[in-house]
């Protein structure tokens, strides 16, 4: 078993980043919405030898790895990923997504489905093995300025930045209770081919108006107060079945203050909202049209196979259009996420 490499240094180091990262947090929280919605400055990245401390395998050829990496864990955020190497013999590293960070235990958790030799033998690696991961890397998600309702989409293997904002929005507003909530409750759809990685649970929020059939709940977000719904196209017991887009527009169209044919982006309802999302490129493609027809703001975070993961290359290029003018910006570094009004589709 390979020995991990963070020392009683690194410790002192991640515990007094996770305490810094705590407060900047407080201040968000109750924060205008023009410092809440600022583009965050880009971050520190740290390299860490990352111990594979659990290792369960689900459906549909999906993984969960929780790895000790207390530095990437004390300054990680919603939407930021790490480079991973999966093993020894495959020099090239991954970039994956992160799921969940503790700094308290300075853990991280990665979701990822094995599609590949990557991912293969990541999924075959030992607990205790040490896998180089540098981290955390990209724009994270900017927390919703008060007053929004924060409408959290994600499909496949987008759905663990969209769980890891769900639950640090939870956080923020446990943090903030004594004072007005910033923000509102978060609703969040999730939507999978396969099983979930998770046993789903009739949900405990009712949501009138939404379709009968769709019950089906994240544990974890119902645990948290958090309203959550499932879609799937595969028969799945308590989801919605169709996509994630076609149970966000049903449930849009419920909000108050809408009229029978009125034009959705003139609808004093929906004004509050603001839609975050990931998922494959069809999924953000219909989610962009959503945001257009009801006039609503929005969050991407996108997808590009990647090389380097931190600029060097530009091997993850995406057309913007910013300030008026297309770019070619690089998907690690200057996102994952971007503003959905930035993002050009081809």
């Amino acid at each position: 078993m390979t020995s991990p490499t963070t020392n009683a240094t690194d410790t002192d180091k991640a515990t007094a980043a996770a305490s810094d990262a705590d407060a900047a947090d407080a201040d968000i929280a109750t924060a205008a919405d023009t410092a809440a919605n600022a583009t965050p400055p880009r971050n520190r990245l740290f390299e860490e030898q990352a111990q594979i401390l659990e290792s369960r395998a689900h459906p549909g050829a999906q993984h969960l790895l929780t790895l000790r990496a207390p530095r990437i864990a004390a300054t990680a955020r919603p939407g930021q990923f790490v480079q991973l190497r999966c093993a020894a013999a495959l020099p090239l590293r991954r970039p994956l997504s992160l799921l969940r960070a503790d700094p308290a235990r300075g853990t991280v958790e990665i979701l990822f489905k094995v599609v590949g030799e990557g991912t293969r033998l990541l999924a075959q690696q030992a607990l205790g093995q040490c896998l180089p991961c540098l981290g955390p890397i990209g724009v994270p998600f900017p927390v919703p300025a008060p007053g929004q309702r924060p409408l959290l989409l994600g499909g496949g293997v987008g759905m663990p930045p969209i769980l890891f904002l769900a639950t640090h929005l939870a956080q923020l507003r446990s943090r903030g209770r004594r004072l007005a909530p910033p923000f509102a409750v978060p609703f969040v759809i999730l939507g999978s081919e396969v099983p979930f990685p998770f046993a789903p649970r009739p949900s405990q929020h009712l949501l009138p108006g939404l379709p009968a059939e769709a019950i089906a709940a994240v544990p974890l977000l119902e645990d948290l107060g958090v309203p959550s719904r499932l879609t799937s196209n595969q028969g799945l017991p308590g989801c919605y079945p169709g996509h994630v887009t076609a149970l966000a527009r049903a449930w849009l169209d419920l909000q108050p203050g809408r009229l029978p044919g009125q034009v959705p982006a003139h609808s004093p309802g929906q004004a509050g909202i603001c839609i975050y999302a990931c998922g494959p490129e069809p999924m953000l493609r219909a989610v962009a049209g959503l945001c257009r027809e009801y006039g609503l703001p929005g969050w991407l975070s996108l997808e590009e196979h990647m090389a380097c993961g931190v600029g060097g290359c530009a091997g993850c290029t995406v057309d913007i259009e910013r300030d008026g003018e297309r770019r070619r910006l690089r998907v690690c570094v200057d996102g994952p996420v971007f503003p959905v009004a930035e993002v050009v589709f081809s």
